[in-house]
């Protein structure tokens, strides 16, 4: 299943000056929710 999110197009701009190589967006979006995830995790107290 594949959800259509709008963003401004500001937001896109600033998403694309942070695309490295070939990467994509949804690749960035992944990347940014992992290191989310990671530091939530990290000042809850847990560990993976």
């Amino acid at each position: 299943m594949v959800t259509t999110i709008e963003l401004p197009d500001e937001l896109v701009d600033r998403l694309d000056t942070h695309l490295e190589n070939d990467e994509t967006r949804v690749e960035l979006i992944e990347e940014l929710l992992n290191i989310y995830e990671s530091t939530r995790f990290v000042q809850e107290g847990y560990s993976e």
